[in-house]
């Protein structure tokens, strides 16, 4: 006998549920809701993201995989605190992929895409007039995962995209101001020189933009934690 229409429900495949506790506690991180040192609590994840258990330790285990998260015996879970060496061999790194994107980009995708540049630029500059230490980072990241989503090489994509959150985690340890500058001007070069096909200068101004903002570090010092896990998960 079939089913009334209507009375089904499709089950997410465990994949799916990984995926999806995986995004939404890199977001957290990502967005410095949840910062470096805290304490991963799995009862507390399965409850605010309604997830089962197994699921949430598979999470756990892949983003451990990707140094995102640090797991230790007889202690669980917490977000990652990568050391003054690892922030700048992430940021080493990035330059290098970063430029490999961008050797991927022609005028034009840069026509392709002008539209969601455009945007992105003007999110940008909306979120540094407003000061807002979460949204201006949000965007940050936006324009760099933009750029690699337009150069079309999905594994230079997902490298960048863990990069991405490990650099959320070092700004969160190492910033020196409480808000993070978003170089909006040096964005809008990087993206004025791919429309002309300079991809030279492109990457050169990339390199000097990570390095711009990898000077804005201070090695020494660290951010406290402000938000319980709970909090960061549902902010």
């Amino acid at each position: 006998m079939l089913e009334r229409s209507g009375l089904s429900k499709v089950v997410p495949t465990k994949k799916q549920e990984v995926e999806r506790i995986v995004e939404t506690l890199s977001l957290a991180i990502a967005q410095h809701r949840l910062k470096p040192g805290m304490r991963l609590i799995e009862a507390q994840i399965v409850d605010v993201l309604k997830a089962n258990r197994n699921h949430v330790q598979t999470a756990l285990q892949r983003m451990a995989l990707q140094h995102i998260v640090t797991i230790e015996p007889n202690k669980g879970a917490m977000v990652s605190r990568p050391e003054a060496s690892e922030a700048r061999e992430v940021f080493v790194a990035r330059r290098a992929i970063e430029c490999a994107i961008i050797s991927c980009i022609t005028p034009q995708l840069m026509t392709d895409f002008a539209d969601e540049l455009h945007h992105r630029l003007r999110v940008e500059q909306i979120a540094v007039a407003r000061a807002d230490r979460r949204e201006v980072v949000r965007e940050l990241c936006q324009f760099h995962l933009l750029l690699a989503k337009i150069g079309g090489n999905k594994v230079l994509e997902e490298i960048l995209a863990n990069l991405m959150v490990r650099s959320s985690l070092i700004v969160s340890l190492y910033q020196r101001n409480d808000l993070s500058v978003c170089l909006c001007d040096e964005h809008a070069e990087i993206v004025s020189a791919l429309r002309e096909g300079e991809q030279e200068l492109a990457q050169k101004t990339m390199v000097e933009h990570l390095e711009h903002f990898e000077q804005q570090l201070d090695l020494r010092e660290i951010a406290p934690n402000s938000l319980s896990l709970k909090d960061a998960l549902v902010g």
